[in-house]
């Protein structure tokens, strides 16, 4: 699977032109899958008129609404519920997966209990994560980032990539999100972290990493 890791979705025309390249045909003639999981776990943005937005394409951040020759709603919380066959071969059909934000922990939750999560390795697809639907894919997301809080406590997150991720670097309406906090996040990491602002994204492709920026980004070692 391809990874395309995103702070705020498709802000650019660099990132834009990342995941034109990474589906390998026009946006027009791709077929998509949205998954609004992760909002309903963060007081925020979810349940109600914020989730409707983003399944509609009608919020401020490009995701669902790029101009997609198709898009479904994969919701992880039914899927447990109903068989596997009404859902899994949709999965391995579709050529994009568009993860929204809201709480990482919930969202693995859920990718764990609905089953995505053991399929996602195998599939073809191109994964397009913002914010949450991104720091999802990393080992952990770090105690800052821990809202919701999942059965066994703990930060873990699905480890499909080996590095964590900090989103909305300097963003006007998160004044805690600084480069500071940042920096003191990524000490308490155990391997690579990057910080990323809504310009910028984490392009993936088999283990090579590759930043994709018009904004400001940093990538802390440990």
């Amino acid at each position: 699977m391809k990874f395309l890791l995103t702070s705020g979705g498709i802000n650019n025309k660099s990132i834009h032109d990342a995941l034109v390249d990474m589906l390998g045909k026009p946006i027009a003639d791709s077929n998509a899958l949205c998954i609004p999981t992760a909002m309903y776990g963060h007081p925020w943005v979810g349940p109600g008129v914020k989730t409707w937005e983003f399944i509609s394409g009608k919020e401020e951040n490009p995701m669902v609404n790029l101009g997609w020759k198709s898009v479904g709603v994969l919701e992880l919380t039914a899927l447990p519920s109903i068989d596997k066959d009404r859902w899994v071969p949709l999965v391995q059909e579709t050529d994009v997966l568009l993860v929204s934000g809201g709480d990482a922990l919930y969202l693995y939750h859920w990718m764990q209990q609905s089953g995505l999560a053991d399929l996602l390795p195998s599939l073809q697809a191109v994964y397009v994560g913002m914010s949450a639907g991104s720091m999802v894919m990393a080992p952990k997301i770090g105690e800052i980032f821990v809202g919701w809080t999942p059965p066994n406590g703990e930060d873990k997150t699905l480890g499909l990539v080996d590095f964590a991720m900090f989103p909305h670097l300097d963003h006007e309406m998160l004044p805690d999100n600084t480069m500071a906090t940042a920096e003191r996040w990524a000490a308490e990491m155990q391997g690579p972290a990057y910080a990323i602002d809504d310009e910028t994204a984490i392009k993936v492709i088999d283990g090579a990493v590759e930043v994709v920026s018009e904004g400001h980004w940093k990538l802390f070692s440990p």
